[in-house]
């Protein structure tokens, strides 16, 4: 059984020495640990840092491509290394290295296919009261948008097994942790979480620079997911909304006629025409979402069994 520890890094020289030293070296049920960077465009002495310590791998991009993306390529990098298990953690040591241990033991055990590091919210001291507010916030959106239970969605302290790694898709460029929750709830994969502890700040998130707009992403990211994997729900509820209001303006003006007083209210038909059309084709664009939606598990099927492939190919290697 094979470990491979991601982090993905951007300018990360100062702190990543500390994350690396905190990480374990040995768990039991674990055959082998390696250690992964992604290095995403950094200025800085990130990857003569990490060489230096020892890390197995590094992904080296030449410029900034974004948390999703480089989360992806590391994903796929240990699964090309042979990994097993792999857990993503952050490169500034906010994650306690030794409760890797607690993230992986519920799949060494079959129990599940991803594991989430739920981190303790509430007793942070380094978070405002509304940032806390705004992460429970947060998580119950997903929560409702994946039908799943995890209560710290965004948290990046995360395990995934082989089966679920090569499932793994991100289209956004934000971040990979309120999507892959969604797509995994929807898609049925098997998800838990298990708390765990966290450190001390050494350095102010580079994810989001106000808490507005981390709230405007991250809503946009889920409501992108959602309309992604559940189009036909989406665009229906949005569409029938939408011609009810139109449905109740033209009883309004139905009223007003048969009382022989429509003719001052015209204005009423004619918007009330126009958001019935609008919710009408609103569900026909749901319709056809659903249809995008049935290729698209198709071609998901097809990326999963190429993944697998390949790595089987690497396993006889």
């Amino acid at each position: 059984m094979k470990l491979i520890i991601q982090i993905p890094c951007y300018n990360e020289a100062e702190t990543l020495t500390i994350a690396l030293n905190d990480l374990p070296k040995h768990i039991e049920g674990i055959d082998e640990i390696e250690y992964l960077i992604i290095n995403d465009g950094s200025k800085d002495d990130t990857v003569k840092v990490a060489k230096e310590w020892g890390v197995n791998y590094v992904v080296n991009f030449k410029r900034n491509k974004g948390l999703a993306y480089g989360f992806l390529a590391g994903l796929d990098a240990c699964l090309k290394n042979g990994a097993d298990i792999i857990v993503n953690t952050d490169a500034d040591n906010q994650y306690v290295g030794k409760d890797i241990e607690k993230l992986v033991r519920p799949i060494l055990e079959g129990k599940t296919d991803i594991v989430i590091g739920e981190r303790p919210v509430d007793t942070t001291e380094h978070w405002s009261p509304l940032k806390k507010k705004l992460q429970h916030f947060g998580s119950w959106v997903v929560r409702k948008a994946s039908k799943t239970d995890i209560p710290d969605a965004p948290s990046g302290f995360r395990a995934y097994s082989r089966e679920a790694a090569l499932r793994m898709n991100v289209i956004n460029e934000y971040t990979y942790t309120l999507e892959t929750i969604v797509q995994a709830g929807r898609t049925k994969i098997a998800m838990t979480s298990v708390p765990i502890r966290t450190n001390g700040e050494l350095r102010p998130s580079r994810l989001f620079n106000s808490m507005i707009g981390y709230v405007k992403k991250s809503m946009v990211t889920i409501l992108r997911a959602l309309m992604m994997y559940k189009p036909l729900m989406f665009f229906c509820i949005l569409g029938i909304i939408v011609f009810c209001m139109g449905a109740a303006l033209g009883f309004r003006f139905l009223f007003f006629y048969f009382q022989g007083v429509g003719s001052g209210h015209i204005q009423s038909l004619i918007l009330a025409s126009t958001l019935m059309m609008l919710g009408f084709s609103t569900i026909v664009i749901g319709l056809q979402a659903d249809l995008i939606a049935a290729n698209r598990k198709i071609l998901e099927d097809i990326q999963y069994r190429v993944r697998k492939m390949d790595c089987e190919k690497n396993d006889k290697r």
